[in-house]
C-alpha cells in the first residue's frame, strides 16, 4: 500500500467519523444501537427526543448505510458497526490521554511503538502519581511497594540506577521475587559486570534472565501478573523519576504485555 493510498483511505474515514461526531443525535443514534437493534420507543425513552427529531437522524444514517431497518427494528450496518468501534476506541483514547495530561505531555513518547500510542484507551484506568516538594521519593517508594508484591517480574530498564538494581536484589536474597526479567542496554549491562556485587547477585542468578539490546531505550517499564508502571524520559534526554504511571487493570496489563513483547521480538 503506497502513502499516497494510505492517506485517502484516513481522509475517507476522517470524513465519516467526522459525520457522526459532529451530530450529537448522529452519535447518540450509533451508541445506543451498538450492542443491540432498537424500535423507535426504545431510542426515544433511551435518548429522550421526540420521534420526528429521531427518525431524522435515523434517514440521515440510513442515508449514509450506517444503520438499516429491518421490521420495526434499527440496526447498525456491519460499515456502521465498524465506524461506531473506531468511534468509541477515538472518544476512549481522548479520554485516557486527558486523564493524564500532564504525564504525557511532558515526556519523550518515541519509543513507544506507534500501534501502543493508538491504544492509548487500554490505559483509561491508569493512575499517575508524582513526587512533591515535600516527598521527592512518592513516586519511587509507590514502586517499591508495588514490586514487593509480585512473585515475577519482567523489567525494561533503561538506566544504570544502583537504587532500583539493591532493591531487585534484595527481593531476589529474601526470595520474595521468583523470577527476575531485565531487558537493558549493552551499556548498563557493562556497568553491571563491572560492579562485584551486582554481578554476583544479577548475572550469577538463575532466578534471572538478562536480555542485552544495543539501543538505549527510553522507557521504564515494569510489568507483572497484576500490575505496570511506566516511567520516562522528558524531551531534553534526562530520565524522570518524579512522576510514575501505575495500572492494575486487565486493559492495563494488557498494554503493558503488548509494549515488553514488542521489545522481546
Amino acid at each position: 500500500m503506497t502513502n499516497l493510498q494510505t492517506k485517502q483511505e484516513l481522509n475517507n474515514e476522517f470524513k465519516n467519523i467526522k459525520y457522526i461526531l459532529t451530530s450529537t443525535m448522529r452519535s447518540k443514534l450509533i451508541l445506543a444501537m451498538y450492542n443491540a437493534p432498537r424500535n423507535l420507543e426504545e431510542l426515544r425513552n433511551e435518548l429522550k427526543k421526540p420521534s420526528a427529531t429521531i427518525l431524522h437522524g435515523l434517514k440521515e444514517l440510513e442515508t449514509k448505510n450506517i444503520i438499516n431497518k429491518v421490521q420495526k427494528q434499527y440496526q447498525l450496518t456491519s460499515h456502521g458497526y465498524l465506524l461506531a468501534t473506531n468511534m468509541i476506541k477515538l472518544i476512549e483514547n481522548w479520554s485516557s490521554i486527558n486523564n493524564n495530561t500532564t504525564f504525557w505531555d511532558n515526556h519523550d513518547l518515541n519509543d513507544i511503538p506507534q500501534e501502543l500510542l493508538k491504544n492509548m484507551h487500554l490505559l483509561k484506568d491508569a493512575t499517575y502519581i508524582t513526587s512533591t516538594t515535600s516527598d521527592l521519593s512518592n513516586a519511587f517508594n509507590k514502586y517499591l511497594k508495588l514490586i514487593s508484591t509480585s512473585s515475577e517480574l519482567k523489567i525494561i530498564l533503561p538506566i544504570y540506577s544502583e537504587n532500583h538494581i539493591k532493591h531487585m536484589i534484595e527481593l531476589l536474597n529474601k526470595n520474595k521475587l521468583k523470577y527476575l526479567e531485565l531487558i537493558i542496554s549493552e551499556d548498563i549491562l557493562k556497568s553491571i559486570k563491572s560492579n562485584k556485587s551486582f554481578k554476583e547477585h544479577l548475572l550469577g542468578n538463575k532466578k534471572v534472565k538478562i536480555i542485552p539490546i544495543k539501543k538505549n531505550l527510553k522507557i521504564f517499564l515494569t510489568y507483572s501478573a497484576n500490575f505496570i508502571s511506566l516511567t520516562l524520559f522528558f524531551k531534553d534526554g534526562h530520565y524522570d523519576d518524579s512522576q510514575i504511571l501505575i495500572g492494575e487493570s486487565e486493559d492495563t496489563l494488557k498494554w503493558g504485555s503488548k509494549l515488553y513483547e514488542k521489545y522481546i521480538k
